[in-house]
């Protein structure tokens, strides 16, 4: 399956573009990038980015593919399945738990549905960790065809699987962490 980071944000609550923001001699979304390369079941990872990212990120190795809607996340989806099934992951995320990516692929094809996405007890949807079937690309293509930009409202509207966060391996949870402030970084460097 591809494996598609989404590197699209301004990081306006961050102060400047954080996903090149160097932990451990290495660009925030490239801790992404590494991590979903080494789940067993990512044959290949692109970076799907916004025009004004997409230079910088074209160094970083991966083949980079232009979001032209710059709509949020749902853009960078819609963009994604244009490319086939992709498990999709957000560019601030340092900490995907690769097991965990796997072991939402093997659910994503086991159970035929979609999408396959983990979702927390109080009913919260974890989009941008989750598989999806190119053809979910026809829900976001309706969906902003209406001027509806909810990633969330277009999953509630498909065929999806939910995986019940509580229920897995407590450890597994970390992969949800995301950078979205400079306090965040702690988490990361101690």
């Amino acid at each position: 399956m591809l494996g598609v980071v989404l590197a699209g944000g301004k990081g306006k609550r961050f102060g400047d573009d954080k996903l090149f923001f160097r932990i451990d001699g290495k660009p925030l979304v490239q801790h992404a990038v590494e991590r979903l390369q080494s789940a067993s079941f990512i044959d290949e990872v692109v970076l799907v980015a916004s025009p004004d990212n997409t230079r910088k990120l074209r160094g970083l190795g991966p083949e980079v593919i232009v979001d032209e809607l710059t709509i949020g996340p749902i853009g960078g989806v819609y963009t994604a399945l244009s490319l086939g099934d992709a498990f999709v992951a957000a560019g601030d995320m340092p900490m995907i738990v690769p097991e965990f990516v796997d072991y939402l692929i093997r659910e994503f094809g086991r159970r035929g549905k979609i999408v396959c996405v983990p979702r927390w007890s109080n009913g919260y949807l974890e989009p941008l960790h989750a598989a999806y079937s190119e053809k979910f690309r026809d829900f976001l293509e309706k969906q902003i065809k209406r001027g509806d930009y909810s990633l969330n409202g277009a999953i509630s509207s498909a065929d999806v699987h939910y995986v019940d966060i509580e229920e897995l391996p407590e450890g597994w949870r970390e992969s949800f962490f995301n950078v979205n402030q400079k306090s965040d970084l702690r988490k990361l460097t101690g």
